[in-house]
């Protein structure tokens, strides 16, 4: 038997805001929060189900240095062009971190700076189990 991803944790000033955030962009609930301390969210299964939780955890401070792990998104429902639109519409925007403009993939920051990036293909939401 292997492991298999429960969560994901992420450190930031403001776990309300990016569970908000984040709920918008996966349209996954929050599924337990505490004001100002912490926010997990996830598919309405909750922890243990298909997907992972994102466990957001207050730190004053952010971790020095860039993080080595970020998330990528596929469309479900509309091209590439039209969620992107809608992400950056909900409080994301572009960042650079040199690319040429020729990828397939956009790279993307969430309200606190976390970057992540939208991928162009998209995913039969039906598929995914």
């Amino acid at each position: 038997m292997a492991c298999r991803i429960g969560e994901l944790v992420l450190g930031c000033r403001d776990p309300q805001l990016l569970a908000r955030f984040w709920c918008e962009v996966l349209g996954f609930v929050v599924l337990e929060s505490e004001e100002g301390q912490w926010a997990e969210i996830g598919t309405p299964e909750g922890f243990g189900g298909p997907h992972p939780t994102i466990f957001f955890s207050r730190r004053d401070e952010p971790e020095p240095g860039k993080s080595r792990l970020h998330i990528d998104v596929n469309p479900t429902d509309r091209d590439q062009d039209a969620e992107l639109e809608r992400l950056l519409a909900l409080g994301a925007r572009r960042a650079d971190i040199g690319q040429t403009g020729e990828e397939q993939w956009h790279v993307l920051a969430d309200p606190e700076g976390n970057e992540f990036c939208l991928l162009k293909a998209r995913i039969n939401p039906l598929a995914v189990q």
